[in-house]
């Protein structure tokens, strides 16, 4: 059974910064992208950032690139995100992903349960 576990999330003030972890057990964690995604009260989910089976590849959307930085340990099975210059508007529960990187978004097979990110004005 596959298995995607968050942790990180919590409050902080606008400018701050979090880093948000991904422990994946369940099935052969270098085989598949990891991605990250977030919904925001009221909103539809957004894709955030993914990386590729070997963490060469990397991509984020507009809204992120510079702040945000995702990177994986294949040996841990592990995926972060990096958030630096957090943003109110970064207000969202946090999901990690399982599954194939398409163009500018990701397909995921396996999802987390989320963590809370909340950013103080």
């Amino acid at each position: 059974q596959v298995q995607l576990v968050e942790s990180g999330g919590g409050l902080v003030q606008a400018g701050g910064s979090l880093r948000l972890s991904c422990a994946a057990s369940g099935r052969t964690f270098r085989n598949y992208d990891m991605g990250w995604f977030r919904q925001a009260l009221g909103k539809e989910r957004e894709f955030v950032a993914a990386i590729g089976r070997n963490g060469v590849f990397t991509y984020y959307v507009d809204s992120v690139k510079g702040r945000f930085t995702i990177s994986r340990d294949n040996a841990k099975n592990m995926v972060y995100l990096q958030m630096n210059s957090l943003k109110p508007e970064d207000t969202a529960v946090y999901y990690c992903a399982s599954g194939r990187y398409t163009i500018q978004t990701m397909e995921g097979d396996y999802w987390g349960q989320g963590t809370q990110v909340t950013v103080s004005s």
